[in-house]
């Protein structure tokens, strides 16, 4: 049996490392905070929450992509693993959500000059 590469799961949470209230996105799996850009690191793949890791997920850098905007890199506080991540950014008038839903465009740019 085939093993799903992606399972959508787009509940809201509130941020293991600022304490920000994240609403789901609407359109893919939330996974990170817009504020901060942590994330807990939960999944093996994407959306499935069968990592029993649970460390922190800190941004290290970003990186344009033309076709996905700003991709966040990461590297876990507890087991040291790294993996990117689609940035959540507004980028149409049917993107309805709060501003501060979407992330923090500023520090995506900050983190794109460590890169």
């Amino acid at each position: 049996m085939e093993t799903k590469r992606f399972s959508k799961n787009d509940d809201g949470f509130t941020c293991v490392n600022c304490g920000f209230e994240v609403m789901p996105l609407g359109k893919t799996s939330r996974n990170h905070c817009p504020r901060c850009l942590c994330s807990l690191h939960v999944d093996v793949l994407p959306g499935d929450r069968a990592n029993t890791c649970h460390g922190t997920l800190r941004p290290v850098r970003t990186f344009p992509d033309p076709k996905k905007g700003f991709v966040i890199h990461y590297k876990c506080d507890k087991c040291g693993e790294e993996g990117n991540n689609k940035a959540a950014l507004k980028t149409s008038a049917k993107d309805t959500l709060p501003l501060e839903q979407y992330d923090d465009e500023e520090l995506l740019i900050k983190l794109t000059k460590l890169y």
